[in-house]
């Protein structure tokens, strides 16, 4: 089933949606059981996070539509920004 970022945005008010976003760096960890993505985007200085079953081909240099909200994490006790993808799509 495919989701449609404006139903997700109706049903979520803290959603944020952007289009044609380019890919500046993807790195894939694996973490216990899921593959952790982190994308870095250009014009943002955040990462941003999402964890699938499996690996991804490489989405570098590459122009994808995101929804996201913003979280923070905490790395070695200081909180972090990030934003917590929810879907993904390669435009």
């Amino acid at each position: 089933m495919k989701s449609n970022p404006d139903t997700l945005l109706n049903t979520h008010d803290e959603l944020i949606h952007s289009d044609a976003l380019k890919v500046k760096s993807h790195v894939q960890r694996s973490q216990e059981d899921w593959i952790l993505h982190t994308l870095m985007i250009e014009g943002y200085d955040v990462p941003f996070r999402f964890k699938r079953q499996g690996k991804y081909r490489t989405l570098r240099g590459a122009r994808v539509n995101l929804t996201y909200y913003p979280a923070q994490e905490m790395v070695a006790g200081v909180p972090m920004e990030i934003m917590k993808v929810v879907r993904v799509k390669r435009t």
